[in-house]
């Protein structure tokens, strides 16, 4: 039976981890372990998982020291380490609850994909609130996803995300110090330019939490989306798409030829006068998911803001 490693980041996470780890515990895919990456928490979070180790066992759960500098950095960090071992890898977020079918799904569909083909799973959520009570569910996404896609959005959270050994590969080519805006965003992107495969599987496997301590929480609800958009004619989301865009330049020469040619149109139509602009957008096929995204995408482009 293949061997998931779980890549579990922590800070200050006393409050809904035990949920989480006995969540991973009742997987109906029993070859698991968990390694664990604590970012410098000094509540009980230490407590909990060496509470969960002692009955569980070292080869179940080890705990290590992140590098203190943020979530992105620390499941990078987790991701490139050299001495974990496993047939796929699933990130895993401190507060969520998993489906007990979320690794099984996942590794039905990773199995169906060539082991030398990168290969990136990622699902719809289930919204609960800090309770485990359901409140909605995340956006359902209907375009396939692609390169196209990937740079202007990212339509699976890092806690629904399963990859295969060719997927890890690629993030550690790319390196943990890659100044992306997100580990999961980041992973999209350099797994469907690299020739890979994503798979957005609309069954939600994941018990999204929504509390006040989310580092980004969901946008489905108007006032996250109010949030967001002010974000976008702030200029911030032109700042990701930079950063994204740094951080792609230097794994140019793994993508294939035809996300090497959407990356410089992209990058070409961003620095022209607005004509030029919009139509170099609409010839690079950069697209989001929805129809108002697209119009979002199109307000951020006439403004100078993409």
């Amino acid at each position: 039976m293949p061997k998931v490693a779980v890549l579990l980041c922590t800070m200050q996470a006393q409050h809904f981890l035990a949920e989480q780890l006995n969540s991973i515990a009742t997987q109906t895919h029993p070859a698991w372990a968990i390694w664990a990456s604590d970012d410098g928490s000094n509540d009980y979070t230490h407590a909990i998982l060496e509470y969960y180790q002692s009955h569980w066992g070292d080869d179940r759960i080890s705990i290590h020291a992140g590098p203190a500098e943020g979530s992105t950095a620390n499941f990078l960090s987790l991701t490139c380490r050299a001495d974990i071992e496993a047939d796929y890898f699933a990130y895993a977020d401190q507060d969520d609850v998993w489906e007990a079918d979320k690794l099984e799904r996942a590794v039905a569909w990773l199995k169906t994909i060539p082991a030398d083909v990168p290969a990136l799973y990622g699902s719809r959520t289930l919204l609960v609130d800090a309770r485990n009570q359901h409140i909605g569910y995340s956006p359902l996404f209907e375009r396939p996803p692609s390169f196209r896609n990937a740079l202007v959005q990212s339509i699976a959270g890092g806690n629904t995300m399963v990859f295969n050994r060719a997927a890890r590969e690629l993030l550690r080519a790319a390196g943990e110090n890659v100044e992306a805006v997100t580990h999961d965003w980041w992973a999209y992107m350099l797994v469907s330019s690299c020739g890979g495969k994503v798979h957005y599987d609309v069954y939600p496997t994941v018990r999204y939490r929504q509390h006040g301590g989310n580092q980004f929480g969901s946008n489905i609800n108007p006032l996250a989306q109010l949030r967001r958009a002010r974000l976008l004619l702030q200029g911030r989301f032109r700042g990701w798409v930079d950063a994204n865009l740094v951080a792609l330049q230097r794994v140019r020469h793994l993508m294939t030829p035809e996300s090497q040619r959407v990356l410089d149109e992209f990058t070409r139509a961003r620095k022209r006068w607005i004509g030029a602009r919009l139509l170099g957008l609409k010839r690079s096929g950069i697209h989001r998911q929805t129809t108002l995204g697209n119009l979002g995408i199109t307000l951020a482009a006439l403004i100078n803001r993409l």
